[in-house]
């Protein structure tokens, strides 16, 4: 398999918005003024994303794990998700931006699901960047629903089938998946698409990332070498590249 070059912009890319309570408190602010500020940081980022010719933006919203926050403060997220997807949505329509919602949806307000839903009806037939809200999200639970789709529909579990099914169908795996606010795992987002994925984490707060951070995490991009689990060009293993311990091994 020959080395698989890395484009100079990834098709995907998926965040893990994380900081929004910190930054708040560093400034001596209640946690919700965090995340208002973090809310025009996303209109930025999908603003920077199609500026920079970027097929789809992934943003990881709100998690499954997260209904156990306080209940004020999941409260003020709805109410705040509600109202961003009334007044950015004629916006994004006209910038040509399809706007899609991933997630169980399960405990989600008849209203809230509502906005959603026409979001993504007046956005449908937009070809210009794909942005996608993961909200009431989980990666397993993502993955367990798609191999339930499989036994339903009389087919086999196998990755293919699975793939064809998860909530993300039809848009390409995760090329670099951001993380901010400094830590270093990926919380149960996009486990199965971010398989080969590229990861970014960076200690910058989501509302101070602007569009110098979001660019220095494409130019990290640009210098990956993807492989796909294959041996770089002219880095074949002969046998008589392997040491004699390890080939008796």
């Amino acid at each position: 398999m020959p080395d698989v070059p890395t484009p100079a912009t990834p098709r995907h890319v998926a965040i893990v918005m994380d900081g929004n309570g910190r930054w708040a408190a560093d400034r001596g602010r209640v946690r919700t003024v965090g995340h208002r500020v973090g809310g025009t940081t996303v209109r930025a980022a999908i603003k920077f994303a199609r500026q920079r010719n970027v097929r789809v933006l992934t943003l990881y919203a709100f998690s499954q794990e997260n209904w156990s926050r306080p209940e004020a403060e999941i409260q003020v997220l709805m109410r705040l998700f509600a109202r961003a997807f009334r007044q950015e949505v004629a916006e994004l329509h006209r910038e040509q931006v399809r706007l899609r919602f991933i997630g169980a949806r399960t405990r989600l307000s008849a209203a809230l699901l509502q906005t959603m839903a026409s979001a993504e009806a007046l956005t449908a037939a937009n070809t210009g960047l794909e942005v996608i809200i993961a909200i009431d999200y989980g990666g397993q639970w993502d993955i367990c629903q798609a191999a339930q789709r499989c036994v339903t529909d009389g087919l086999a579990v196998s990755p293919e089938a699975v793939t064809a099914r998860l909530s993300t169908a039809g848009l390409p795996d995760v090329d670099l998946l951001i993380r901010t606010g400094g830590e270093r795992r990926l919380s149960n987002f996009l486990l199965w698409q971010a398989a080969y994925a590229e990861l970014y984490f960076t200690d910058t707060l989501w509302p101070a990332f602007d569009d110098a951070a979001f660019d220095d995490a494409l130019q990290w991009f640009a210098t990956r070498q993807r492989r796909f689990g294959a041996v770089p060009l002219g880095h074949a293993v002969t046998p008589q590249s392997v040491p004699a311990r390890a080939a008796r091994s």
